[in-house]
Formats: structure tokens, C-alpha cells, sequence
């Protein structure tokens, strides 16, 4: 149990922390769109990356700088991309309504935005397979399962409380001022975000 709990412990500040994958999930949340295939799969790669890390992929992340620049290369660009879009919403009230146009989207297209914002941000790797594999894998051989079920149960509940949580707005959220503050927030996050990540890659490259 107290390795289950220290899994936990290291897992939830850094799966916590607002970023691009967590804004997406609030988003489909206060959507009310494809809510649970989205968490589910949030948890489940999360547990999958913390479960890489801890078997070996987080000391060769951490050997090939020149991997994490090019992550970093292909995150920033989808996140100016979403951004943008984001952006574009704040700006036409009309398409601010989930089930209109923009708004709407299919379980196919959810999926490949959730695992766009997963896959390719470079910080899921840093924290997630990096920084939690390295203490993972630090473990005696025997606990390592534990510490990967206690940092992944972090993620189940994070990720649940975010998507179903949101819906407790939903009087706030009903209106179409609101929804033109939230993507306006989340353009300026993605663009921040991205910023952020072509400065880290300029910084390794330089």
C-alpha cells in the first residue's frame, strides 16, 4: 500500500498540471461529447506511458535530446493549429453551440484529438514516462507493478473528476458569453503551450 500511495503521490501533481491534454478533456466535458471514451482512453494511455517508463523507455528519452526537439516540433505545430480553431470559435458566436459546426464532432474525431494532445506533447513524455518511469523504476523489481497501479489510478481519477465535473458548470457554461471566454482562454493556452515548447527545443538545439 505505502508503494501504491507513493505512486499516486508522484503521479497526481504532475498529471494535474493544466496543459493541453487536460484543457481538451474539460472541453469534452462541458461539451458533454464523447465524454467516457475520451477519459477512458486519457487513463489508459497515461497508465500505458507510465508503465513504458517505468520498464526502460524514460532512460532513453532521456539519452536523445534530439527526439525530444523533434516532439516538441510536432506538438507546438497541432497546438498553434487547435489554437487557432480555438480562436476562430471565440470569434463567431454561432459556432459556439456543441451541436453545431464546429461544436459537434464525431467518437472518431474525439479520440484522434485526445490522442493528438497525448501523444504528441512532449511534456506527457518528460513528466510522465521520464520523471515518473525514472522513480518507478527505482523501485525493487517486485513493486514496480504497484508504484505503476497507484500513479495510474492518479490519472483515472483526475481525468474522471475533470470530464464529469465539468457538467456542474453547466448553468455558467450555458451561456454564449461563456463559451466565447473558455476558447479564448484555450487559444491563448495552446499558443502558450506551444511557445513554450519551441523555446525548450530551441534551448536543446542551441
Amino acid at each position: 500500500m505505502t508503494v501504491f500511495l507513493q505512486g499516486f503521490a508522484v503521479a497526481a501533481p504532475l498529471i494535474m498540471a493544466i496543459g493541453a491534454q487536460n484543457l481538451f478533456v474539460l472541453r469534452q466535458g462541458v461539451l458533454r461529447q464523447h465524454v467516457v471514451p475520451v477519459v477512458v482512453f486519457c487513463a489508459l494511455m497515461d497508465a500505458v506511458l507510465i508503465a513504458a517508463g517505468v520498464g526502460g523507455l524514460g532512460s532513453l528519452l532521456g539519452a536523445a535530446p534530439m527526439l525530444r526537439v523533434a516532439m516538441a516540433l510536432a506538438g507546438s505545430g497541432f497546438l498553434i493549429w487547435y489554437g487557432v480553431g480555438a480562436a476562430r470559435r471565440a470569434a463567431a458566436p454561432g459556432a459556439l453551440d456543441p451541436t453545431k459546426g464546429e461544436g459537434a464532432s464525431s467518437l472518431a474525431a474525439a479520440l484522434a484529438r485526445a490522442a493528438a494532445f497525448t501523444l504528441l506533447n512532449p511534456h506527457v513524455y518528460l513528466d510522465t514516462v521520464l520523471l515518473i518511469g525514472s522513480i518507478g523504476a527505482a523501485q525493487a523489481t517486485e513493486a514496480r507493478p504497484v508504484f505503476v497501479a497507484g500513479a495510474a489510478f492518479a490519472s483515472v481519477v483526475w481525468f474522471t473528476g475533470l470530464g464529469f465535473g465539468a457538467r456542474l458548470l453547466a448553468p455558467i457554461l450555458s451561456r454564449p458569453r461563456t463559451w466565447r471566454v473558455i476558447e479564448a482562454v484555450v487559444a491563448v493556452m495552446m499558443f502558450a503551450i506551444a511557445a513554450k515548447l519551441l523555446w525548450g527545443a530551441g534551448q536543446i538545439i542551441l
